[in-house]
């Protein structure tokens, strides 16, 4: 299931990413930091949801409240919710 997630206090803008069998698929920020996002789609392609909530939650970029990968994490759980609904 397809899935696209409006990012808050980030240079990213959106998310856009796959739920496949409970785990993370083609991931794809829009906007931010390129190179280290597109990295990021790359280490957790594959990765059950809620290991990356995990892993990412609440990971800050310098002295804002979120980051790119918090973000992430926040889509995940949104998309859990709705899988669920």
């Amino acid at each position: 299931m397809q899935f696209t997630y409006k990012t808050k206090g980030t240079c990213s803008r959106e998310i856009l990413f796959d739920i496949e069998d409970g785990k993370v698929k083609n991931l794809q920020f829009i906007g931010g930091c390129n190179g280290n996002l597109k990295g990021i789609g790359a280490l957790v392609d594959g990765m059950p949801i809620d290991e990356v909530i995990a892993r990412v939650e609440g990971i800050q970029c310098g002295m804002k409240a979120t980051s790119c990968p918090d973000q992430l994490a926040q889509a995940l759980k949104e998309a859990k919710a709705q899988l669920r609904a």
